[in-house]
C-alpha cells in the first residue's frame, strides 16, 4: 500500500528509504503479509478488544457521494475507477525535464492557493488507491445516512452565519478552511488557518470526526489501557486522549478537539465528544457540536470506524458515516511542522510588500 509521508529532516528521509518491504492490508481487512493472529480479534488482558495498532486511512472514497454514482460499487466499477487513478499516478510519476521553463509570475491560474507555481510533486502525495470496503461493500461515500450520501442542508441560522463570515476579515471565523482567503487574512499570524499554523491537521484528519485528508500523512496510531485510549495522528502532531468511564468536563472548559469520553458497548468502543472551542467550527458547526464515534475491531487486521454528527444549530438533521481502517506495519514519522519554517514570516512580509505596491 502506497504511503509517502512528508518528512522534515534528511535523516528521516534516509530512514524511510532504507525501509524494506512491509506487510500490506487490503481495505476489507484481509492481510497479504504477517498478521497479529488468526480467527477472532485480538484482546487486551482485561478481555476488551485490542484496538492498538497503526492504521492507514488513505482511501479513494470521498466524504460525500458524487452525483449519479450508486451507494455501493460493483467489483468491476471499483476496479475501473481504481485503474484510472493508478494510470494517472503513473503519468504524474514520470520524470520531469530539468531544463523546463519556470511557471509564469503569479502562477498559471490553476484553482487553489498555489496557482501551479510549484509545490509537492506526486511522489509526496498519497490520496489513496482503493475504495473503502465495509461489510464486503465497496462504498462510494463515507456518509451512509442520509441515504443520498450527502451532508444534510444547513439550517437558516447556519446559512446566516456562513454569509456573515464571507464578509468579515476575522480568520477565526474560518479556521477550518485552509483554502479560504479574503481581506486582512495576512495581517496577523493568528489570522492564518489552524493547519497553516501547525495547531491542528487540516480537513478534520485529527478529528473528531477523524476523516481522510486525501493528501498525505494518512497514518493514525491507537494506544490503549483499561482507562485511557490515545489516538495519535501523523498529520501535524495531534493526539486525542479518550478517558474511559469518565464524566465530561464542565461546559466552561473548551478544547481544540473537544472533550472525549468513552465506554464499551459490548466489543465496540463508543466515544462521545463535546466541549469544542468555537474556533474550530467543523464544516461551519458551532461550539455545541456533538460527535459520537464507534470503534469496532472487525478482524486482526482492521477496525470499522463509525461517526455521527449532530448540531441542531448547523444541520437540519444528524448525519452518519463509516469506513474501514486497515492496519499497517508502516511507521509514523514526526511531523515537525514549524521546525526551521520560514514560510509564515515570509507570507506576512509578502503581504506587506503588496500593500506598499498598492
Amino acid at each position: 500500500m502506497k504511503s509517502h509521508h512528508v518528512l522534515t529532516t534528511a535523516g528521516a528521509i534516509a530512514a524511510a528509504l532504507a525501509l524494506g518491504p512491509v506487510a500490506t492490508v487490503r481495505l476489507d481487512g484481509q492481510a497479504s503479509g504477517p498478521t497479529r493472529g488468526a480467527g477472532s480479534v485480538p484482546r487486551m488482558p482485561d478481555g476488551r478488544p485490542d484496538l492498538q495498532g497503526t492504521y492507514d486511512l488513505a482511501t479513494l472514497t470521498p466524504l460525500e457521494r458524487p452525483k449519479d454514482l450508486p451507494a455501493v460499487f460493483s467489483a468491476e466499477q471499483a476496479a475501473k475507477f481504481e485503474q484510472e487513478v493508478e494510470a494517472r499516478n503513473a503519468a504524474l510519476a514520470r520524470d520531469i525535464k530539468g531544463d523546463r521553463e519556470a511557471p509564469p509570475v503569479g502562477g498559471d491560474g490553476s484553482p487553489g492557493p498555489y496557482g501551479n507555481v510549484g509545490g509537492y510533486n506526486n511522489f509526496w502525495l498519497d490520496a489513496g488507491t482503493a475504495y473503502t470496503i465495509v461489510n464486503g461493500e465497496r462504498r462510494s461515500s463515507l456518509i451512509i445516512d442520509p441515504a443520498d450520501g450527502k451532508v444534510p442542508p444547513l439550517t437558516p441560522e447556519a446559512k446566516q452565519r456562513a454569509a456573515a463570515r464571507q464578509q468579515t476579515s476575522d480568520q477565526t471565523a474560518r479556521e477550518d478552511d485552509p483554502g479560504w482567503e479574503g481581506d486582512g487574512m495576512y495581517d496577523d499570524p493568528e489570522q492564518r488557518p489552524l493547519g497553516e499554523r501547525c495547531i491542528l491537521g487540516f480537513g478534520s484528519t485529527s478529528g473528531p470526526p477523524t476523516l481522510p485528508n486525501y493528501f498525505y500523512n494518512n497514518l493514525h496510531q491507537i494506544v490503549q489501557t483499561p482507562d485511557t485510549v490515545v489516538i495519535l495522528t501523523e498529520m501535524v502532531h495531534d493526539a486525542r486522549i479518550v478517558r474511559i468511564g469518565s464524566p465530561h468536563l464542565p461546559p466552561s472548559i473548551r478544547k481544540w478537539m473537544g472533550d472525549s469520553v468513552g465506554h464499551w458497548d459490548g466489543d465496540t468502543l463508543v466515544v462521545d465528544t463535546t466541549n469544542f472551542t468555537d474556533k474550530t467550527r467543523f464544516r461551519n458547526s458551532t461550539e455545541n457540536l456533538h460527535v459520537v464515534e464507534r470503534f469496532t475491531r472487525v478482524s486482526p487486521n482492521a477496525l470499522r470506524y463509525q461517526f455521527t454528527i449532530e448540531d441542531p444549530a448547523t444541520w437540519e438533521r444528524p448525519w452518519t458515516g463509516e469506513f474501514t481502517w486497515p492496519i499497517t506495519s508502516e511507521r509514523i514519522y514526526e511531523y515537525a511542522c514549524h521546525e526551521g519554517n520560514y514560510a509564515m514570516g515570509n507570507i506576512l512580509r509578502g503581504a506587506r510588500l503588496k500593500e506598499v505596491e498598492k
